[in-house]
């Protein structure tokens, strides 16, 4: 089965990632339910959250459901079996050098795949992602030989890579679909109307080597589920403490320009960030976290959960009304890109690393070249 227009992720309802309140366990399951019986068919876990618990929890709400009826994504990468946490750094890559060296690889991701399978209660995903991959995750033919001898195994149908944590892997993520496109059916992005770079930077190789995106953070922090307001107080530890001062107002000036669009078309504004971003090209899912805010006033979760699922299957807008919205949320420039930079001269972080010369081709080919 192949991914549907939207999707539920267990980072979602604050138990693995710090948003909003954290659901007890209970809710948590039971919000995953819902989201079945509210008409979602695609679900999205890692490995690395809750350190294999994310995995437990969201097999037992998909227990006793038709395993053909919903679409399992799997996302590994980060080695929580032979790995020590690194505080907020959090787990190794698999593909650390003081874990293992090439000839392991594709050990690892056969182990890891078949626990996180195993802890989801089936024998496989409809597709499995790398999570969050480092240089050699991008780069290296034992990782991905790796990955196809996993697909080969019958343990999952389809292959993808999920760059992160942090946003800006343009010019690795489209050297990796030049060289490994045959094997790459998804790619997980941020992208969302306020942020639309640079994520966008990516979606024309992606539809030029017929790769389909999922994006995340649709949601932009919560701003589209509509109950953060300027003012707002954020729980202390909140991630989201840590964006720049002002984000919240500045975001909600220019959600203000875009409500008209919304407006017109009877939308959400969940629902209209995720048309939005199924507008544009290669991008065939959205998959926004789902926050269960602090405070009195704040929308259930559940809410949140049935107004996507009432989304309209077809965006509705015009093009003139797409690049207006794009226009309105312009942060071209707004970080530095993260993976291959000419900041660096070395490559020894594993979210930066340093240029390569056939990372400065793919910048000329697609208008990288002027990004530092």
């Amino acid at each position: 089965m192949d991914l549907t227009q939207i999707a539920y992720g267990t980072w979602s309802g604050g138990r693995f990632m710090h948003f909003g309140e954290q659901l007890d366990e209970q809710r948590f399951i039971d919000a995953i339910r819902l989201a079945y019986e509210a008409g979602y068919r695609t679900f999205v876990t890692a490995d690395v959250y809750g350190v294999g618990r994310a995995d437990d929890m969201l097999g037992q709400a998909l227990a006793g459901i038709d395993r053909s009826s919903y679409c399992l994504v799997g996302t590994v990468g980060h080695d929580i079996y032979s790995g020590l946490r690194d505080g907020a750094k959090g787990y190794a890559r698999f593909t650390d050098p003081s874990l293992r060296g090439p000839e392991g690889y594709a050990e690892y991701l056969k182990m890891a795949t078949e626990k996180s399978l195993e802890r989801c209660r089936t024998n496989y995903f409809d597709l499995l992602f790398l999570h969050n991959p480092d240089e050699r995750g991008y780069t290296h033919e034992a990782v991905w030989k790796g990955l196809a001898e996993v697909k080969s195994q019958g343990l999952t149908k389809m292959l993808g890579v999920a760059p992160g944590p942090a946003n800006g892997f343009a010019y690795d993520l489209i050297h990796c679909f030049e060289q490994y496109c045959e094997l790459i059916d998804w790619a997980m992005l941020i992208l969302n109307p306020l942020e639309p770079w640079p994520g966008s930077l990516v979606l024309p190789a992606a539809e030029e080597f017929g790769v389909k995106v999922l994006t995340r953070v649709v949601d932009y922090g919560g701003l589209f589920h509509g109950d953060v307001k300027p003012g707002h107080q954020f729980r202390p530890g909140d991630h989201r403490t840590f964006r720049p001062a002002g984000w919240v107002e500045h975001g909600w000036e220019k959600i203000e320009k875009m409500k008209p669009v919304a407006d017109k078309y009877g939308l959400s504004l969940i629902q209209f960030a995720s048309l939005w971003n199924l507008a544009q090209p290669a991008v065939e899912s959205v998959i926004p976290t789902f926050i269960q805010e602090s405070g009195d006033d704040a929308r259930a979760i559940e809410d949140k959960i049935r107004d996507l699922a009432a989304m309209p299957r077809v965006a509705p807008f015009t093009q003139d009304e797409i690049d207006l919205v794009r226009s309105i949320g312009d942060n071209t420039g707004c970080m530095m890109l993260k993976g291959a930079s000419r900041r660096h001269d070395t490559s020894d972080r594993p979210d930066e690393w340093a240029m390569r010369p056939e990372l400065e081709a793919v910048g000329s080919k697609w208008g990288l070249a002027s990004i530092p």
